[in-house]
């Protein structure tokens, strides 16, 4: 699995968007006004995602690939590096978790308007 296809997974949320805060790289992915991804440029590629504590501890005890968010809260994020170990279901199921956590915790008007585009297809 390559960066753009993990990219792709990420925007094909409804709502996802790609943002560049911090320069060319990483890419920033987000819905609403928060992030729910961040896609390193580096070979190997680094995904880190938001994911719920408990679970994130028990990805990190199952995948050697999957650690503490790097540069983020680590109880709450994960940093997972893309070498192959990881399969794609998981990476994607993982990218499905961080999304919904992050819509979670957006205004009811925006949630609202999240799944009016989900329900349409966009």
């Amino acid at each position: 699995m390559d960066r753009e296809a993990v990219l792709g997974w990420c925007l094909d949320m409804p709502g996802a968007r790609e943002e560049f805060p911090f320069g060319p790289e990483p890419s920033v992915i987000k819905v609403g006004a928060k992030m729910f991804a961040l896609i390193g440029g580096a070979e190997p590629v680094s995904l880190s995602l938001k994911c719920d504590p408990d679970i994130a501890q028990m990805l990190r005890q199952e995948f050697a690939a999957v650690r503490p968010g790097y540069h983020l809260n680590k109880r709450h994020w994960n940093t997972v590096v893309l070498d192959g170990t990881v399969p794609e279901q998981d990476v994607r199921w993982m990218i499905e978790h961080s999304y919904a956590l992050v819509v979670k915790s957006l205004p009811k008007r925006d949630r609202e308007e999240l799944a009016r585009l989900g329900a349409s297809g966009g």
